[in-house]
């Protein structure tokens, strides 16, 4: 509101200083006999009180005109310069004040994620990621993005991603995962090959627009590698020729704001009374009412649809739909935490 109250502020003076310009000008061409150009030079010499001498003699009404111009002018021009000084302090201000507090945001971060690039393919990542709820900081080139951004509670970082000390700023040491959406597969390498360097242990994904680009990229250590052409021309023979379950699946999207939801559960707690223990003993959909339709063993074999005889087993994963108070009923039984869903067994 303020911001916006300054701004009329400063709408107003620049009005008035456009009526005084317009009053002077008429009388000195109307009752002093100027011509329009001397009319408006003898106009701003004198608001500006520049001191230049009158283009010719003025008579004595002009002399008084003149004197009540200085007058005005300098009210109004002051008022105008003070807002714009204002005004532009106020950005200023803002904008380093802005820079600080995301610089200290950036220093807190933990297990967040990097997304290199806000393309078009950046752009839908960084929405994906925010409707799970994940942190996020984008890193692009372009100076009208990040100047776009600025208010986004969303870090915007300024710089090549394919240096160390910009990654560095955007906190890699501390993320979790990286992805590399940049248009060139070239630039999305050396992302990658830098990024591994500084964190060996974060997940890193990238996209690639040719097979030999997805070689190269697993071979510098990338763990996932998307190509839009692939999976766009797949998306679009499904809708041909299996349009059923492909709305289907729709419906089973995991987005983070959907009704229902696909979520992966890590069992790497587990308490000593779960570990090992069939799915059937626990009583999952019993007691939560979602369902596990996958398993991913400590070893990186997947199971589709386990069967009630499926052991829960330290550092495995569960692959759970349901509505998020469900998953998150299943994520309390798998803590320990069983009061959190006694409700459901009463």
């Amino acid at each position: 509101m303020k911001g916006t109250d300054n701004l009329k502020e400063l709408v107003r003076a620049g009005v008035y200083m456009l009526v005084l310009t317009a009053l002077g000008t008429l009388w000195y061409a109307f009752y002093e006999g100027y011509t329009t150009l001397d009319a408006l030079y003898m106009t701003i010499i004198t608001m500006s009180t520049v001191g230049f001498a009158e283009v010719q003699p003025l008579s004595d009404p002009g002399k008084i005109f003149t004197i009540i111009l200085i007058l005005s002018s300098l009210g109004v021009v002051a008022y105008f310069l003070s807002h714009i000084t204002e005004n532009f302090m106020r950005n200023q201000i803002g904008f380093f004040f802005g820079n600080y507090k995301r610089n200290l945001k950036r220093k807190k971060m933990k297990n967040h994620v990097i997304v290199c690039g806000y393309g078009r393919i950046g752009t839908q990542v960084v929405e994906e990621l925010k409707a799970y709820g994940q942190t996020v900081v984008v890193i692009d080139n372009k100076h009208e993005i990040i100047v776009n951004h600025i208010d986004n509670p969303i870090p915007f970082i300024e710089g090549d991603s394919t240096e160390d000390a910009v990654l560095i700023q955007a906190g890699i040491k501390d993320a979790k995962a990286l992805i590399a959406t940049l248009p060139v597969d070239a630039d999305n390498l050396f992302v990658v090959l830098t990024a591994r360097a500084l964190n060996p242990n974060m997940n890193i994904i990238s996209r690639a627009s040719s097979e030999s680009s997805e070689r190269k990229l697993r071979m510098a250590g990338v763990d996932s590698v998307v190509t839009p052409e692939r999976v766009g021309g797949a998306h679009m023979a499904s809708l041909i020729a299996q349009p059923d379950v492909l709305e289907f699946l729709e419906h089973l999207n995991v987005h983070g704001d959907s009704p229902v939801q696909l979520m992966e559960i890590m069992c790497s707690n587990l308490p000593e009374k779960l570990s090992h223990k069939p799915i059937s003993e626990i009583e999952f959909r019993k007691k939560t009412g979602a369902n596990i339709i996958g398993y991913k063993t400590a070893t990186g074999e997947y199971i589709l649809n386990p069967s009630p005889s499926t052991k829960l087993i330290p550092d495995s994963k569960l692959f759970v739909l349901g509505t998020p108070r469900q998953i998150e009923d299943m994520r309390a039984i798998l803590r320990g935490t069983i009061a959190e869903v006694d409700h459901l067994n009463m």
